[in-house]
């Protein structure tokens, strides 16, 4: 239960629950209640000026002596995370910001760690976003974007929120804050697209923008063959129509793309364009589209646009696009993202400027667009350079006046055109996007898989879990694709087994691990997707596991009857914020020890049931390892950079005084627990059934007769499946045929097989007596 906080301003102290959090708060910062029924546990933080500006910054309070995890935009379109312990260790642009304080002034040893939140927010036409300055004061940098939208306060531009469980803490403010702001939801009330659940391949690293309609079937046919079958494609960038001027001298090009080209028309270009019969032609998108769901079964295609349109936006008055009212405009960014990582991006857009459409014809834009990609049999839309309209709010109100005219207009015509909500969210980690998505359901969780970098592989995997803990509460964070044949393949691999989000890979067509692909995709294409987005456990919260040099990364996530704990070695790399990059900080980082238990898994009390004493049989992965381990007793684990292991918790059930059993699962899947749907448990007292959850079948009822239990369970997927049971089974029943097993007296590990299923997405029907 989450304690109600008490927050106060009192003596130029912010006091939260009876602990100090700043100190030095000035005169001019007033604190209002959070308002809304059940929600009057937090509360607002405003400030006043003596006169009116486009942008202010107001000093909150110094914040010395206390630990804290925030994210932050390193640059323009991501963020990631960074720890500190006062105030001049807050980055610019901290768009979240989680604080501990432990015992209060006087109090014995005894007193609850607190947690306290803080969420700067979209106040009217202004943007709010933290920032620490060199006398440790934590500054609320206040802006319009536009010089002629003024204010001189801003009443509500911080929420806090604060209790003593730091998973409810954030889940609770932003629900208070969606309460009061009415312009988002979060995450639980939006439809999750189906792809979630489906093995995907994504055109981009394997030919950038040099994607062809060829190139599309030969990496499908190729995944397909090694018996990984994808089912959801996204076609990236590459397959639209844009300006073919010769590359100029000053306009950038990174990866294939030239960052100030622009859009020239909403169908395909002549890469993808098919003639047909009698040579007219015929949209070679549909012919392609069609074709991959016939022959490969694909059964979500998604394309890329860029949120203008293009990198450089739509061509000004070009044929047929004339009603956009395009009109060149050149991007302003704020101060804080200045001050951070600079953006090749950017830098072509400054000199040739951007197409804008026109804010009241953008709806019509993107309606157009995506009838045209509906009509062609897309299901969905990667929407990516998202966070370039916040730079062009000058003479529309402001960046968050602009951002929301484009989102709105963007959601409607997704509602309109793609009935599973079928849209992934990217280059768009700014509040003034968060705030403004009431539909869009997976964003991006952090910067790009980088196939080349090698400094980039670390920090990619605790970026995406630090950042989740914030972003997770407003979509299904997308943790990226990958490569599978890559020296980080299977630490790539593992993360996005146990992070809840979608997994795909962006793999040149011959080039694959498909041994390492099995652990994540089952034969009829589909994966064992965890439960919630994948977070870091209580205790990584406030460590640095990418440059403290002795702390391991863990992340927990829940299956339907157990959780699951990740635990990465991720140090050695991470941004740098003296030379404003992604950099390798220690070349050869150390070997690393820690320990993981059950309550690391936030919430496995929810699977485990009210009536678990708390005993669990833990599964290592990759040792193959089973231990049974009381309450409380943890682990220990011990690993070398780039390594990782996955310890599947699974709760124990007394079935009777001697019997004690736990459902484990797919043992050779990275995400074992994922497999198992359902566990009931029908015990026998004489001829008496004790039932749980269900119904029990008259075969079912003739064998509890001679035995202790029957354990029957629903299971999805194949391979060799495992259960602990503290006495040997008396038989294991897959679908009705019984099946051999074996029995490891030492360990209590019951394995078996299960079989390939026909049906796509089969539940098995498994008893096992004891």
């Amino acid at each position: 239960m989450t304690v109600t906080p008490n927050i106060s301003v009192n003596d130029g102290k912010l006091v939260v629950h009876g602990k100090t959090i700043l100190t030095g708060v000035p005169d001019n910062v007033v604190l209002s209640p959070g308002s809304g029924r059940g929600l009057m546990t937090g509360a607002f933080v405003g400030a006043t000026a003596t006169r009116s500006k486009s942008l202010h910054v107001f000093p909150m309070g110094v914040l010395e002596g206390l630990r804290f995890m925030c994210c932050f935009r390193f640059k323009l379109w991501w963020m990631t995370q960074r720890m500190g312990t006062c105030g001049k260790d807050v980055p610019l642009e901290t768009q979240f910001m989680l604080i501990e304080s432990k015992e209060s002034e006087g109090e014995g040893g005894n007193s609850p760690t607190i947690y306290t939140v803080l969420l700067p927010l979209l106040e009217g036409q202004f943007r709010a976003v933290l920032q620490g300055n060199d006398k440790n004061e934590i500054e609320i940098c206040l802006e319009s974007g536009d010089n002629a939208v003024e204010t001189n306060q801003g009443l509500h531009m911080v929420y806090m929120h604060a209790g003593t469980n730091p998973f409810e803490v954030i889940n609770q403010a932003v629900k208070a804050v969606e309460k009061h702001m009415q312009t988002f939801l979060h995450r639980e009330k939006k439809k999750l697209p189906s792809f979630l659940d489906w093995f995907g391949w994504c055109t981009w690293d394997a030919f950038y923008t040099d994607v062809t309609a060829e190139g599309v079937e030969e990496g499908l046919k190729s995944l397909s063959e090694g018996g990984t079958p994808p089912r959801f494609l996204i076609i990236d960038d590459g397959w639209q129509q844009i300006e073919s001027k010769p590359k100029d001298a000053d306009c950038v090009v990174q990866e294939g793309a030239q960052f100030a080209t622009r859009l020239t028309g909403i169908k395909e270009n002549t890469k993808f364009q098919k003639n047909g019969q009698n040579n007219e032609l015929i949209s070679g998108l549909k012919h392609l589209v069609d074709g991959v769901k016939q022959h490969h079964n694909v059964k979500n295609v998604y394309v890329w646009h860029a949120l203008a349109g293009y990198w450089g936006g739509v061509k000004p008055a070009a044929i047929g696009m004339e009603h956009y009212d395009t009109a060149l405009a050149y991007p302003v960014q704020s101060p804080g993202v200045l001050g951070n990582q600079p953006d090749i991006v950017m830098d072509s857009l400054a000199v040739h400027g951007l197409g804008l459409v026109h804010p009241k014809k953008v709806f019509n834009f993107y309606n157009e667009l995506h009838a045209y990609l509906a009509s062609s049999g897309v299901d969905g839309v990667k929407v990516d350079v998202q966070n370039i309209i916040e730079t062009l709010g000058a003479g529309h109100g402001g960046r968050v006046s602009l951002t929301r005219s484009y989102h709105h207009a963007l959601e409607a015509s997704i509602s309109r055109n793609f009935p599973d909500n079928g849209c992934i969210a990217c280059m768009c980690h700014n509040t003034d996007g968060l705030y403004s998505a009431k539909q869009t359901a997976v964003v991006r969780a952090s910067d790009d898989f980088y196939p080349r970098d090698p400094a980039s592989h670390t920090i990619h995997i605790s970026s995406v879990a630090y950042n989740s803990f914030f972003l997770g509460e407003f979509m299904q964070p997308d943790w990226d694709m990958f490569h599978s044949l890559h020296p980080a393949a299977d630490y790539h691999a593992a993360a996005r087994a146990i992070g809840g989000c979608p997994i795909y890979v962006s793999d040149k067509p011959g080039y694959h691990n498909f041994d390492l692909l099995k652990k994540l995709v089952l034969p009829d294409g589909s994966v064992l997707r965890a439960q919630l987005p994948g977070r870091p456990t209580r205790d990584s919260l406030f460590v640095d596991p990418a440059r403290d040099g002795t702390s391991l990364l863990k992340i927990w996530n829940l299956n339907k009857c157990s959780g699951v704990v990740g635990v990465f070695n991720c140090q050695g790399a991470g941004w740098c914020k003296i030379e404003k990059k992604t950099r390798i900080h220690d070349t050869s980082p150390g070997t690393l020890s820690g320990s993981v238990c059950a309550s690391d898994v936030d919430l496995i009390n929810q699977v485990a049931g009210a009536e678990w004493p708390g005993e669990t049989v833990v599964y290592a992965y990759r040792s193959g390892e089973l231990i049974r381990l009381p309450k409380g007793v943890s682990v220990p684990v011990t690993l070398k950079v780039l390594e990782f292991e996955l310890f599947h918790f699974c709760p124990i059930q007394e079935i009777a005084p001697s019997i004690s059993f736990a459902a484990i699962g797919l043992l050779d899947m990275f995400n074992t627990g994922g497999a198992v749907e359902k566990v009931e448990i029908h015990r026998a007292s004489g001829n008496k059934l004790e039932l749980f959850d269900g119904e029990v079948s008259s075969e079912l009822a003739t064998s509890l007769s001679s035995n202790q239990a029957t354990i029957a369970l629903k299971v999805r997927g194949s391979g060799r499946f495992g259960v602990y049971s503290s006495q040997h089974p008396l038989k294991c029943v897959v679908d009705g045929t019984e099946t051999d097993f074996n029995y490891d007296s030492e360990t209590g590990l019951t394995t078996f097989s299960i079989p390939v299923p026909s049906e796509e997405m089969y539940i098995w029907s498994i008893e096992i007596q004891v």
